[in-house]
């Protein structure tokens, strides 16, 4: 026994209306007067132009114009897909501008308030302070300050190195153990 609540297998009940974005990358199938055609909008358009374009060399008006008809359907698609992405890019570029003119504000706010928590340069610098050895400072001394105080004397160049005397060689009168009779 079937539920009176049917449930449909396909797809087609989902909100179409409106989701147009991917349509100049979509890939269809167009079944035409010569078969099907496969590809994108622009693919499509350009295979219906060259059918078009057959037929009427070889003097078939009717499909030359059912060819132009199919041409112009998928135009119409494209151009209406591209009219929405513009729209669509033009209102993101729009809210961007404004979230940015809001940071600015907010970044303006925030110096006038505080006109040194975002520029560094603009706060108070130590002075320099001259320090002389006589005094104490209180600081740690560090080895580069060592080192300007007492110069070291410069090394000894190095002596070249002795190459071990070569060996007395072995006599070769008496046979190797292995060696053939």
């Amino acid at each position: 026994m079937r539920s009176s609540n049917k449930r449909s297998r396909n797809k087609s009940n989902r909100n179409r209306s409106g989701n147009m974005g991917n349509v100049v990358n979509r890939v269809f199938d167009s079944s035409g007067p010569e078969g099907k055609v496969r590809g994108t909008p622009q693919q499509i358009i350009d295979k219906y132009n060259q059918l078009a374009r057959d037929a009427q060399l070889s003097n078939d008006r009717v499909n030359a114009e059912n060819f132009q008809q199919h041409a112009e359907h998928y135009m119409r698609l494209l151009s209406e897909a591209q009219r929405e992405q513009d729209a669509r890019r033009e209102q993101q570029e729009r809210e961007n501008r404004e979230r940015q003119a809001q940071r600015d504000a907010d970044r303006a706010a925030r110096q006038d308030n505080d006109p040194q928590s975002d520029d560094p340069s603009s706060a108070p610098q130590p002075d320099v302070v001259d320090i002389t050895k006589d005094e104490d400072s209180g600081l740690v001394e560090t080895p580069e300050a060592k080192a300007d105080e007492k110069p070291k004397k410069p090394r000894a160049p190095r002596k070249p190195r002795k190459k071990p005397e070569p060996q007395a060689e072995v006599a070769q009168d008496t046979p190797a153990p292995d060696a053939a009779e």
